[in-house]
């Protein structure tokens, strides 16, 4: 956890340009903050993750970090924290706020997401909304560049080929902005780039 805090403090992407790993232009007509929660066990760097509800009504099922729209007048971090709060039951106290990454506009919905990486002090206890969240997992940095869980995809989308990141978990699959912004941090963390394959998915 010292070498990702260093990262931050160590002039790391604090003040992130205007756009996304895919050149898209930061909007705001629905402004949302997520948490990228990091935390130390046995050595490894861990990130926690979600899977989000099948009641909701936007992404159902899909994983990604706690987080959601800005409340009128809300500040993205303090979103972030509450809704991290909300969701999950996470102690905002305790989180320490390292730093961004890049602003990202999602392909499917068009919200705008600043997301903010927090580090915890162990493992935390959490208490999941179940309205919102149907699992919370968490898993380490490390496991996420292996070629059998990470790779990348070329999507057949109108306007073009759009190359798209997965990791393969058990029992689930990130994509989408969520895989985005890993990929963000990984490389950030690892100072490498990361294995991609140029698997092509039917339309």
């Amino acid at each position: 956890m010292d070498e990702v805090r260093a990262i931050f403090t160590a002039g790391g992407p604090t003040e992130p340009s205007r756009t996304g790993l895919h050149g898209a232009t930061l909007q705001t007509p629905r402004p949302s903050a997520v948490l990228c929660p990091l935390f130390e066990e046995d050595g490894a760097a861990r990130v926690i993750l979600t899977r989000r509800s099948s009641a909701l009504r936007s992404h159902t099922g899909q994983v990604s970090f706690p987080g959601g729209r800005l409340d009128e007048g809300e500040e993205p971090v303090a979103a972030a924290l509450r809704e991290a709060t909300e969701e999950i039951g996470l102690d905002p106290t305790v989180c320490e706020i390292l730093g961004e990454l890049s602003p990202l506009v999602t392909i499917s919905s068009g919200a705008a997401i600043t997301p903010f990486v927090g580090a915890l002090p162990g493992r935390p206890k959490l208490f999941p909304n179940p309205a919102e969240v149907d699992r919370v997992f968490d898993v380490a940095l490390s496991d996420l560049v292996h070629p059998e869980v990470y790779h990348e995809e070329i999507w057949p989308m109108p306007g073009g080929n759009r190359s798209m990141y997965v990791f393969e978990l058990d029992g689930d699959t990130v994509w989408g902005a969520t895989a985005r912004m890993l990929t963000e941090l990984l490389d950030l963390i690892f100072d490498m780039p990361l294995p991609a394959g140029d698997r092509v998915v039917p339309s």
